[in-house]
């Protein structure tokens, strides 16, 4: 597809970006890399060769341990994985376990000593980060945690865009009672406090919902009180692009309103759209994390940041590195999609780029 000069100016001036530019390209292999966690960060095993034949307990059903020939409790219990390595490798011969590069799943309680607890950093068990307080892997909650957020952050801004771009828009272009009816609409919306109603909302919702269930409906709690920046932002460029003389021409030549508003007015003023989408992107992550913190976010047992902070502060001086390992987590986040961020707005500037003739 080829680009229109202005957009290739624009992409080559956020090449030339380098900061942002690298951070782009690393939130973009994080994030693809946590879309196959259960391959990298799991207990469960990559691939089991057990008498020739292959298995792959990835996204497969679980598996009692008489499947690979564990006698006794061993072979009428869930198998683990971890264990199941080392008997193949006590006994020698073709049998053969694969296991992710971090073999521990972010659900999964582990009790050394017979005890659930926090555990510090022990690279010789590979809990690099340590355990937390019901002893689950910190690195494995981290890396799930990140791609909930990221995901949870996505749909957040695509959900908020789609209704404030187009409410805007229709606002801006149409005017008169319309626009007076929903400046009147949002201003009422916007003062009722977005705390309060995931408080109450939550507090009704039968504890029988799904962990699905109740994460949609925090999104959707979140998008329904977030919107209106983007439709007041939206409401003004429309506004000012309706009287420019390509609006007038595309109407002369027959162009009804929904033509006029997404083939015409939109693609002029989405440029500066685009500049805020990582900020955007930070926002519902901050929102997220300390919903998460507060108790009201995302349900038990989701791997979250916030709900990891919430942890780390409460044992923070018996289990230091549980704090301290989300906190590095969360800065190292919200700063990469700020470089990008900065990098974007700079890129976009319609002040460098943009010019009425």
């Amino acid at each position: 597809m080829k680009l229109n000069p202005l957009t290739a100016r624009k992409l080559k001036r956020f090449r030339s970006l380098r900061r942002g530019y690298y951070s782009f390209w690393l939130l973009i292999v994080l994030t693809t890399l946590s879309l196959f966690a259960e391959l990298l960060v799991n207990d469960k095993a990559i691939a089991v060769r057990y008498e020739g034949e292959w298995f792959f307990p990835t996204y497969a059903d679980v598996r009692l341990g008489d499947v690979f020939g564990l006698e006794g409790e061993a072979g009428s219990t869930p198998v683990s994985y971890r264990e199941l390595k080392k008997v193949f490798e006590a006994q020698g011969g073709q049998n053969l376990v694969i296991m992710p590069p971090v073999p521990f799943g972010p659900y999964e309680n582990l009790a050394y000593d017979g005890i659930l607890r926090a555990t510090p950093p022990d690279a010789g068990r590979g809990h690099y980060l340590g355990t937390d307080t019901t002893g689950r892997d910190i690195l494995a909650r981290l890396f799930y945690g990140f791609r909930t957020a990221i995901l949870f952050a996505a749909a957040f801004t695509a959900m908020t865009y789609v209704i404030g771009i187009s409410l805007g828009c229709m606002m801006g272009y149409f005017g008169g009672l319309f626009d007076l009816l929903f400046q009147r609409i949002i201003e009422i919306w916007s003062n009722i406090p977005f705390l309060y109603m995931v408080i109450i909302i939550f507090s009704v919702i039968p504890g029988t919902y799904s962990i699905s269930a109740r994460i949609g409906i925090l999104l959707t709690i979140m998008v329904l009180f977030s919107w209106t920046f983007m439709t007041y932002y939206m409401r003004t460029e429309t506004y000012r692009e309706k009287a420019r003389d390509y609006v007038s021409a595309a109407r002369v030549l027959g162009a009804g309103s929904a033509r006029v508003i997404f083939r015409h007015i939109l693609p002029n003023t989405i440029s500066t759209v685009v500049t805020f989408i990582p900020f955007t992107v930070i926002a519902a992550i901050t929102y997220v994390t300390a919903l998460d913190f507060l108790g009201w976010g995302l349900p038990p047992p989701t791997p979250s940041i916030g709900e990891l902070l919430k942890q780390g502060t409460a044992n923070l001086t018996t289990a230091p590195w549980i704090v301290s390992s989300a906190f590095v987590a969360l800065v190292f986040i919200l700063t990469v999609v700020t470089f990008i961020g900065e990098a974007i707005r700079e890129a976009f500037d319609p002040r460098k780029f943009t010019t009425y003739k």
